[in-house]
């Protein structure tokens, strides 16, 4: 029989976690179930009946899964050859090119959006430079994005969702003993079969974790699809919902979907790989993993990276030629430049004002956080606790959790006459929680590893003195793991910055819009200014999260890629 170490600070911990989940996580999923399945007082399945009635829905639906399948697709096509150079070849700039590859995270496709639209509509920068140089005709523009922006999303998807792909892929190549690859090589395998046997089945694990992220985010993303004014897609679909959930089943039918698919994707997964055995006998080098590039094959590897980043940071570029615009109209370039956009979004206050909403909202959510990180690491590494398995599951849940599905529960469940709880009166209490929520297990998986790798001696030494458990963790642990806690608290920090689906639902009014909200409301006005304005916002967002992940990547190096594993 076990024993559980329940003292005092170990049961107030539990409860004080018990009753945050209940009432921040289980509440607003019960009251979706609610709303989705009971009508007139009874259990009903009729919303789901009416949902594959409507071809409206039945579109949306259809689109959002090929959105998504082609956005893993690609991305599967583009990462694993890249992730097969930086963990097979040892060449001059390797950590440069390895940051490089992680750029396109700085910036959401939301925003990049608007820098793609402008340099691939019918009358953007490339029809337009085509046109000059006589390769198609002015009246017969290409239409590079598709129909309502169709391949414009899967573009954006795959430019931004790559890097998380790409964290795990080279993190399980990386971990392959070479002594597998040598063996089949010296049976005779060929590069295509030794990659097919061996080197595919030792790293699906670490292709699944990363696959089911990149699936689920771009099946789920709200941002992109609005910016491009295509509306036939599942999140758009709930967004227009919101304005109508006490009389329209609807968007709780489409949640409740986007919830089950969700589950559903992660059971199927690890039903797979359960079902087969990954494991490598147990080495202490790495000797022979890596092969010093020639001088050709660092130019090539130098080449292809160098391209694929400037692909996927276009679409940045083109946002921050815009921000410093003052007329951008059927012209390659914009005609007339200025910096009055920078000053306008702090002059202004309801953009001064988006700023300071994000920053707080981050920085808050950010604190809760490393409280919640800390406390949930630390129970499930120091102490032996009931369910822990349990404790740990929902604290990881949130990473695969898509925001638009916690952002529409709390409306639906906080739908109260107490302002300070009510989205619709005042967000700010939701905001910080959901930004915590969404975030929760970048700390907990930094706070987890910083517990793992200290020694417990210093804690029973401690103990052993007569300190208390709470005065051990503040006087000893902590200070040994503050690199770890630090890292996580930023990458909190810096995702909630830029965190679309929980601004765009929650905050309804204009004096407690985040920036991502206040992008999307300069982008619907006529102003022919507003669009740079909005730029000159997205590159304040990007400027402020490229620094967070670079602090962040310093601190934790290799093992950042560890935090994007559902």
């Amino acid at each position: 029989m076990k024993k559980y170490d329940l003292n005092s600070t170990t049961l107030v911990f539990l409860a004080l976690l018990t009753a945050f989940f209940g009432v921040f996580l289980v509440y607003p999923i019960s009251q979706l179930l609610k709303g989705a399945f009971i009508a007139d007082g009874r259990f009903s399945v009729q919303s789901f009946q009416m949902l594959l009635a409507s071809p409206l829905q039945r579109q949306s639906l259809w689109n959002s899964f090929v959105i998504a399948f082609l956005t893993t697709g690609f991305a599967t096509l583009l990462t694993l050859p890249l992730a097969h150079l930086m963990t097979r070849f040892q060449f001059v700039g390797k950590g440069v090119l390895g940051s490089l590859l992680l750029v396109p995270m700085i910036m959401p496709p939301f925003v990049g959006a608007i820098g793609l639209r402008q340099l691939l509509s019918k009358f953007g920068s490339v029809n337009l430079l085509l046109m000059k140089w006589g390769v198609i005709a002015s009246d017969q523009p290409i239409d590079w994005l598709g129909s309502g922006g169709f391949w414009g999303i899967v573009a954006l998807q795959v430019l931004n969702l790559y890097p998380i792909l790409f964290l795990n892929v080279s993190a399980a190549m990386a971990n392959i003993d070479p002594a597998f690859r040598e063996a089949a090589q010296n049976l005779g395998s060929g590069s295509w079969r030794l990659f097919r046997t061996v080197t595919l089945p030792l790293i699906l694990p670490g292709y699944f974790a990363g696959a089911i992220i990149v699936f689920i985010w771009a099946f789920t993303d709200l941002g992109t699809p609005l910016i491009f004014g295509s509306s036939r897609v599942v999140p758009v679909q709930i967004f227009d919902a919101v304005n109508d959930l006490n009389t329209n089943p609807m968007g709780y039918t489409l949640v409740i979907f986007v919830l089950f698919l969700t589950v559903a994707l992660f059971l199927i997964s690890k039903r797979l790989l359960a079902s087969k055995r990954y494991e490598m006998i147990a080495r202490g080098h790495t000797t022979g993993a890596e092969h010093q590039a020639t001088t050709g094959q660092t130019f090539g590897i130098w080449i292809v990276v160098g391209l694929v980043t400037l692909v996927a940071l276009l679409p940045h570029l083109m946002v921050i030629v815009q921000s410093f615009s003052e007329r951008w109209f059927f012209s390659i370039l914009p005609t007339h430049w200025t910096n009055d956009t920078y000053q306008e979004i702090f002059k202004s206050e309801l953009t001064a004002s988006s700023i300071i909403n994000s920053l707080k909202y981050s920085s808050l959510s950010a604190l809760l956080d490393l409280f919640l990180g800390v406390t949930i690491a630390w129970l499930l590494t120091r102490r032996k606790i009931p369910f822990a398995g349990l404790l740990d599951a929902v604290a990881m849940l949130p990473l695969a959790l898509p925001g638009i599905v916690l952002a529409f529960g709390y409306v639906a469940g906080f739908d109260f006459k107490i302002s300070w709880l009510n989205p619709r009166e005042n967000p700010t209490l939701l905001l910080i929680i959901s930004y915590s929520v969404r975030r929760l297990p970048y700390i907990v998986r930094s706070a987890y590893a910083g517990f793992q790798q200290t020694s417990v001696t210093l804690e029973e030494a401690s103990a052993n003195l007569g300190a208390s458990p709470l005065r051990t963790l503040y006087k000893i642990t902590l200070p040994l793991i503050m690199a770890n806690l630090i890292a996580g608290t930023i990458l909190t920090f810096s995702f909630a910055m830029l965190e679309v689906s929980d601004g765009l639902i929650l905050a309804m009014k204009e004096e407690f819009y985040p920036i991502t909200k206040m992008i999307y409301q300069l982008m619907g006005r006529i102003d022919p200014n507003a669009p740079s304005i909005a730029c000159a916002l997205g590159v304040v967002g990007m400027v402020i999260l490229t620094l967070s992940l670079f602090f962040a990547s310093k601190l934790l190096g290799k093992k950042m890629g560890q935090l994007f594993r559902a």
